[in-house]
């Protein structure tokens, strides 16, 4: 299999597909990192620890010895796999634990470590998993500070066919005194060089996953959230990349962190040009009261490694959380075309408004229709209330339920959009209940578009959400929900913990979420759930394990989707992006589209309506049933096939993807155009992944009897013409077969 141990060398070598990760204990105890990249078949790598060694004590007089012993033993200046604060190591550390008497020194030092077949669960988190125990390797290594007895455990599993390490920590207090953590991160790797750059994504509200690379630059670079949620202002995700590395070029490392709450990523570039990469929970108004026999669980980091650029790195975290992160029916089962109403109709919503929407959905290939906010009692636009979660008898005066069985007696599912985690002031709920949301005695509770954060570290209030949801979900036959969260914290506490557990609220605050989240999902296996948080606040592999896809933005306009969509690509998986075809001119943007483009723009990913049907033409209509027709016949292909990015990330004028199923026998091409510019070049586009020695029939989409073939290695070669495209926000897409 794939983790390997050298008990003479005292190396560690992992393996996967194509990648190799390799840890020495050196001298007695001290667990060091040796070497993160291509596979390799030799672990015979202690001359690169030995390269620390080389120097004299007055190169580095400024770095204390470890080992009084041994003047080459300075923890400053070797690379380590969960470096400790306080014992001669001057970077950033993994971990800082505070004992009773005030001080926050620890020495961990290697104890024992077992080899595990398959992948264990980490306890109240989302993690990536198996299917079956031959698929990975675990390695638990197990560090001890014998003085205060604090034993920690690395863990490290090694999915074989994936370049994939998947890294969790587990600190146990096995002393008789209290300890508190003060930092926590979920992993930390030391490079041997500098020598590269560094990628995030950043954004806000309806501007989120904008891709930013620089050069990592001496002393601390970092991202971060400090809003109680992953956040539409950085993404739990960075990549390392060689700096002349590209989309299939080069080496890159990228680190994924699963979890949806408050988070740094960051790299340490220190006085030697070597870099310390660290991620996991947000140390920032954090700590953990570890009581003896208590433990804590850190959060999983996913790391890729790809020797052929972004793209591979890409593709493999795709097909990683497609299969083995988002889980239940709707895994592998092809997403739906759904109507929105609230672009459609936004508040102004009542039964006969929805059959008639739900009736021209059916007629042009919809599969289900959404009734999204303005359900429940009192909701119009100026009072915003969320928490009285009763439907409005003055618009459904029969009831949800009796709409819900109309809409799916036409042939056409019914979805509802919630929002269990906030509640607003004037709400009924919050009037009866006042202290069951976050917030600090006497002082201002902060509304933010109306709305409180409920308080998800109390268990009662857990169960209340999960109480009242599953009554709506039991009692409406219900096909699909939107689970919507428009409010990062403030004033963070919680009544029911004591002062000295105050800053453990927002990391339970995120614990009780993800149990209210399996609870319900578990409880209504047959209902597709999908994640939002103001559109993509909280876009991360902790939601995406319990709902498979997410809400990429509130933004609807399709040019702005399209970059966003081509800033998630870089980690999540095409299916997990809903797409959207909303009215022009935008409500956001104010920008005029071409509804044919805005087809296109959906097809790339998941494809959402949010028109009022009632207002098309029958030109329109005809163009959108085309559309959902086509989509409907390689949705499968885009969904959960092999994506390509075909141009540059930073040209924004220009946005090209093409899509190809496993077997390479199909294949989906579209390219965008943004602006017009006066005498531009001719323009060919080379296609990716397919099989040479196949050949394509092509067909425009759009077009008729405009088919035309081309061998594989001519298509990945030279290209395919673009064709003139007059205009401002031009597309054309393309459908390919092989044939024999």
């Amino acid at each position: 299999m794939g983790i390997f141990f050298e008990k003479e060398s005292k190396i560690f070598h992992l393996q996967a597909h194509n990648t190799s990760y390799v840890m020495k204990i050196f001298g007695k105890d001290i667990l060091t990192h040796l070497y993160w990249g291509k596979k390799i078949q030799s672990s015979n790598l202690s001359f690169l620890l030995r390269f620390y060694m080389m120097f004299k004590k007055q190169d580095r007089c400024f770095s204390p010895q470890t080992d009084a012993s041994d003047p080459k033993s300075s923890l400053d200046t070797i690379p380590q796999e969960y470096p400790a604060y306080g014992n001669t190591d001057f970077r950033t550390p993994a971990f800082q634990v505070q004992l009773e008497n005030g001080s926050s020194v620890t020495d961990l030092r290697y104890n024992s470590h077992k080899i595990i077949k398959g992948k264990p669960s980490l306890e109240g988190l989302p993690a990536t998993y198996v299917e079956n125990q031959d698929e990975a390797e675990t390695l638990e290594i197990e560090l001890i500070d014998s003085l205060i007895n604090l034993k920690v455990v690395l863990s490290y599993t090694v999915y074989e066919k994936s370049n994939v390490i998947a890294r969790s920590v587990r600190f146990l207090n096995k002393g008789k005194k209290n300890l508190k953590l003060l930092r926590a991160l979920s992993m930390s790797i030391d490079f041997h060089d500098a020598d590269y750059d560094f990628m995030h994504l950043y954004g806000g509200w309806s501007n989120e996953m904008n891709i930013e690379r620089r050069p990592l630059m001496k002393g601390n670079q970092s991202v971060q959230s400090r809003r109680g949620a992953s956040s539409p202002q950085h993404n739990p995700f960075i990549v390392l990349l060689r700096r002349d590395a590209g989309e299939d070029k080069n080496d890159v490392y990228g680190f994924s962190l699963v979890y949806s709450g408050n988070f740094i990523a960051q790299v340490e570039v220190d006085q030697f040009e070597t870099a310390r990469v660290s991620l996991g929970i947000n140390p920032f108004d954090f700590s953990w009261l570890l009581e003896p026999g208590e433990s804590f669980q850190t959060p999983e980091v996913v790391l890729v490694y790809s020797d052929e650029g972004l793209g591979k790195m890409s593709r493999t975290y795709h097909r990683l959380y497609r299969t083995r992160l988002c889980r239940g029916k709707f895994r592998d089962k092809v997403r739906p075309v759904v109507l929105n109403t609230w672009e459609a109709v936004y508040d102004d919503v009542n039964t006969e408004t929805i059959l008639e929407l739900a009736k021209l959905a059916k007629g042009i290939g919809i599969e289900i229709l959404m009734q999204d906010y303005g359900w429940t009692i009192n909701t119009n636009k100026d009072t915003i209330p969320i928490g009285d979660w009763i439907e409005d008898k003055k618009k459904f005066p029969e009831g949800l339920k009796y709409v819900a069985k109309k809409i799916q007696n036409m042939g056409i599912q019914f979805g509802l959009w919630m929002e269990p985690e906030n509640v607003s002031s004037n709400s009924n709920f919050y009037k009866e209940n006042p202290d069951w949301v976050i917030h600090i005695p006497d002082r201002n509770r902060s509304e933010a578009i109306g709305r409180l954060v409920l308080d998800l570290s109390r268990q009662e209030v857990c169960d209340e959400i999960i109480k009242i949801v599953s009554e709506i979900l039991s009692e409406v036959p219900v096909n699909f929900v939107r689970w919507d969260m428009n409010r990062h914290m403030t004033e963070i506490g919680s009544a029911s913990l004591p002062p000295e557990r105050q800053r453990e609220t927002a990391h339970r605050y995120i614990l009780g979420l993800y149990r209210v989240m399996n609870e319900i999902t578990s409880a209504f296996p047959h209902i597709l759930f999908e994640g939002c948080s103001g559109g993509g606040g909280r876009f991360d592999p902790g939601i995406l394990y319990y709902m498979p896809q997410i809400l990429k933005s509130d933004n609807t306009d399709p040019i702005d989707c399209l970059k966003i969509q081509n800033g998630a690509s870089i980690v999540y998986p095409i299916s997990s992006i809903e797409n959207f075809i909303a009215p022009a001119p935008n409500f956001l943007s104010g920008r005029i589209t071409s509804l044919k483009m805005r087809g296109h723009a959906s097809m790339c990913g998941v494809m959402c309506y949010y028109l009022d049907l009632r207002k098309l033409t029958n030109d329109d209509k005809k163009l959108v049933k085309n559309h959902i027709v086509a989509y409907k016949e390689i949705r499968k292909t885009i969904q959960f096939g092999n994506f390509y990015r075909l141009n540059d990330y930073y040209n924004n004028n220009i946005i090209a993807w093409n899509y190809v199923s496993d077997d390479k026998k199909e294949a989906f091409l579209a390219y965008f155009q943004i602006i017009k510019k006066p005498n531009e070049p001719l323009r060919r586009i080379k296609i990716k992944g397919l099989n040479p020695r196949y050949n394509y029939k092509t067909r425009e989409l759009d077009k008729e009897d405009n088919n035309e073939i081309y061998s594989g290695e001519v298509l990945m070669n030279i290209g395919l013409n673009i064709p003139k495209l007059c205009g401002d926000f031009q597309s054309v897409i393309w459908r390919l077969k092989a044939i024999r």
